[in-house]
């Protein structure tokens, strides 16, 4: 069975963050983060004065039938390049009181910066497509 996806987005200028009530299959996630306004998006957060701005622009995905999520947000490097901060939640054996208890499964939020935009649509790509050791592998290296 195909997964489906729901996303919601970080508005700059907004404290609330926009909850779109639409179905995505994974083809639909790829296009609406491959064709966001980034750029627009972070000329707007420059015009803003600092006390306006809530986010960077950011885009998070979540998959509705495990309720695994993925978000990109953008910024600039020094050189005023494109580049994100990756955000993957996911459920993940931990273990409880020092593994006294055992292990369980909860969710666990991991986040890599610095990453370009290709990279950052690639392991989306991998997030849509289910090949969640790929992403995993991005946060064992940063």
């Amino acid at each position: 069975m195909m997964k489906t996806y729901t996303y919601s987005i970080c508005h700059p200028d907004k404290k609330e963050i926009e909850y779109k009530k639409e179905i995505l299959s994974p083809k639909n996630v790829l296009e609406i983060a491959k064709n966001y306004p980034w750029m627009e998006r972070l000329k707007f957060v420059e015009s803003l004065g600092k006390e306006s701005v809530y986010y960077n622009p950011s885009l998070d995905f979540t998959c509705i039938q495990d309720g695994r999520s993925f978000c990109l947000t953008s910024d600039y490097n020094k050189e005023e390049v494109l580049e994100f901060s990756l955000w993957y939640n996911r459920p993940k054996n931990v273990k409880i009181l020092f593994g006294l208890l055992g292990r369980r499964e909860k969710m666990v939020l991991d986040e890599v910066w610095s990453i370009d935009f290709q990279t950052s649509l690639q392991h989306l790509q991998y997030f849509v497509d289910e090949e969640y050791e790929k992403i995993e592998s991005l946060f064992m290296s940063s």
